[in-house]
């Protein structure tokens, strides 16, 4: 069977929405959405589907949404984020000023509308993790320019951050992004060289990598945190492996520590309330859960 037919093989006629990336095998959102169905005692799905990063393969997978009357929307993942938008019926204001998707619901007319609730899951893991962390407190850096970096990028702009160091292996992509989110009040977006990661860590009081570095079959993350303060917060979004180098190395060396998990498991909480009509939280058991699905 393709992944469609297994999809719709597993759902057996149920409601289902599912995780959609290349590659998705990985994903814990099954075990994440899999918990809140149990609990709430609803009669639902959630999957993988795989879908390549071709635009005929996406324009499949929009067709699909539409023709399938129990589809009830899809969690994106890299490297789908951005590409999709032009395919969706509707981009809700949020997601557009982020530029970036990762929720598609289906209306009852059929439509498709895409969301974004990842800066949500940032910020909501943030605050649990690391209460003494304070945004206008000083300089952060963020590592990557992605899709899930745009939300984090308009999320702390947002919070108030002073001066944030953005840096990407690519650095006209960085551009764009920092252009994208600068505020007019005279806040700013510095925009360093990637070989220069380790010297722009100076002074920060938080480093967020939203690269895939570090991820499981993946480059690892090659970065020195000597010039990193001591009292300062180190978030990987990375949950593949939960534990990373860089939040090794990071908690060794005193650092608080936020993993990515977290943030999977807040921004969940928008798809769920719009495909299964319930509204969850996120709470310790269901962390242990995922976390034991993941061999951490």
């Amino acid at each position: 069977m393709n992944p469609y037919e297994t999809l719709l093989s597993e759902a057996r006629g149920r409601p289902f929405a599912a995780i959609v990336g290349w590659p998705v095998e990985l994903s814990r959102s099954p075990a994440l959405h899999g918990f809140w169905l149990k609990q709430q005692g609803i009669d639902g799905h959630y999957g993988r589907l795989p879908v390549e990063p071709k635009r005929e393969a996406l324009e499949e997978l929009v067709a699909f949404l539409k023709k399938t009357p129990n589809a009830r929307g899809c969690n994106l993942t890299l490297p789908h984020k951005i590409d999709i938008m032009p395919l969706l019926d509707r981009i809700h204001p949020d997601a557009a000023r982020i530029g970036a998707v990762n929720t598609v619901i289906k209306q009852p007319d059929g439509t498709l509308e895409g969301r974004n609730s990842d800066g949500f899951g940032f910020l909501a893991h943030l605050k649990a993790s690391a209460p003494a962390w304070k945004a206008d407190a000083g300089p952060v850096v963020v590592l990557g320019a992605g899709g899930a970096a745009r939300a984090v990028v308009c999320t702390l702009m947002d919070a108030g951050v002073p001066e944030l160091r953005l840096i990407n292996r690519t650095q006209d992509n960085a551009v764009k992004l920092g252009l994208a989110f600068t505020p007019k009040d005279g806040r700013r977006i510095a925009i360093e060289r990637w070989d220069e990661r380790s010297r722009s860590l100076s002074g920060a009081t938080l480093l967020v990598n939203t690269a895939a570095l570090g991820m499981t079959g993946k480059p690892p993350l090659e970065i020195d945190l000597a010039k990193l303060p001591s009292n300062a917060v180190v978030y990987d979004i990375v949950s593949i492996p939960l534990e990373t180098r860089l939040l090794a190395t990071a908690r060794a060396r005193g650092n608080a520590c936020v993993d990515g998990l977290g943030m999977l498991l807040h921004q969940g909480r928008m798809g769920f309330k719009a495909w299964f009509g319930k509204d969850v939280q996120v709470s310790a058991e269901q962390r242990r859960t995922v976390a034991g699905d993941l061999g951490a």
